[in-house]
């Protein structure tokens, strides 16, 4: 069985039915499935049981040995949470406790970490494991997945092959539950259908100016598709950036969805939320040599291609993948 917690979130449900479409079905989804809010993510794909993360702990050691790998891709997402409580207990305890039991039943995990652990880029953007333990998250989400990070690269006692990739700012289809934490494609789209036009953060530092801030946006299928190479590698241990290597302005981002949907660019300024303001960043940019040097070489899908593909295949009806 393959496990894949977060099954029911944006990049986990995505993730699901590439597994489906590649002929799996032997699936074990563990999410908090308490609300019908992700049931559409799930409800048309195929798999063995659902599992509550609640129950998933137990239910792991009594199940070990029908288990063959596990993405762990379930996490408190929301970069706004400020309950220190709340990170640690799903994002950093959590994750432990699936960890140490893939090292003691030696099955093999995929894990999800992120692009918020660089902080504002003091350090850059290289994946080297030697800087993880120096890095300077900006919020407490990004502090709680170093910590998981820090703590990995700590083991002695290890699962026969694990990975973990510092996703940068992904966006597609499936993200239509994360309401404030979804793409800034997925708002915008909305917001130009609402008001004809979109609404973006406009600068609080003089360095930038309004619309220039730029990060990595990858889309979710080229996020999925690295998932699945190393599923079926099993290969080269290690964490690893998952970005494009080519960051992006929001102007950029912004006009590739009025050009996908024929529209007049028309974008109105808004201040940074106070709560995010001093945590916001202002680039990021994956470096990509360490992933292109182990083999992968698939490209990675522009801006402009993947927000047209999203905007009008899905956004449009509201579909899932």
């Amino acid at each position: 069985m393959i496990i894949v917690t977060g099954a029911a979130g944006f990049i986990g449900s995505c993730l699901v039915r590439s597994l489906n479409d590649a002929g799996y079905y032997n699936l074990g989804l563990v999410d908090d499935f308490s609300s019908d809010r992700k049931k559409a993510n799930y409800s048309g794909k195929k798999f063995l049981n659902i599992i509550q993360r609640s129950e998933f702990i137990d239910w792991f050691d009594l199940q070990n040995d029908s288990i063959d790998f596990i993405f762990h891709l379930g996490a408190r997402t929301n970069t706004a949470e400020f309950n220190v409580n709340v990170l640690n207990d799903l994002n950093l305890n959590y994750s432990k406790e699936i960890f140490t039991r893939c090292a003691k039943y030696q099955i093999p995990i995929v894990y999800a970490s992120s692009a918020a652990t660089y902080g504002a880029g003091e350090l850059g953007y290289d994946d080297d494991h030697s800087i993880i333990a120096s890095l300077q998250p900006l919020n407490p989400y990004g502090v709680s997945k170093n910590e998981f990070d820090k703590w990995v690269l700590q083991q002695n006692q290890l699962p026969p092959f694990w990975c973990g990739f510092k996703f940068f700012n992904v966006y597609g289809p499936n993200e239509y539950h994360k309401a404030r934490m979804a793409s800034v494609i997925f708002h915008g789209y909305n917001q130009i259908k609402d008001e004809g036009k979109i609404k973006l953060f406009r600068s609080h530092k003089a360095e930038f100016k309004d619309g220039m801030q730029q990060r990595d946006f990858i889309y979710v299928k080229d996020v999925v598709d690295v998932l699945m190479h190393f599923f079926n590698e099993q290969k080269h241990n290690g964490i690893y950036n998952l970005g494009t290597g080519e960051a992006r302005t929001f102007i950029d981002l912004a006009n590739s969805i009025f050009n996908a949907l024929n529209i007049k660019p028309e974008i109105e300024w808004t201040d940074i939320p106070i709560d995010i303001r001093d945590k916001y960043q202002y680039f990021t940019e994956a470096k990509m040599e360490k992933l292109r040097g182990i083999g992968y070489s698939k490209p990675f899908t522009s801006l402009e291609d993947g927000v047209k593909d999203y905007v009008l295949n899905y956004l449009e009806g509201k579909k899932i993948m």
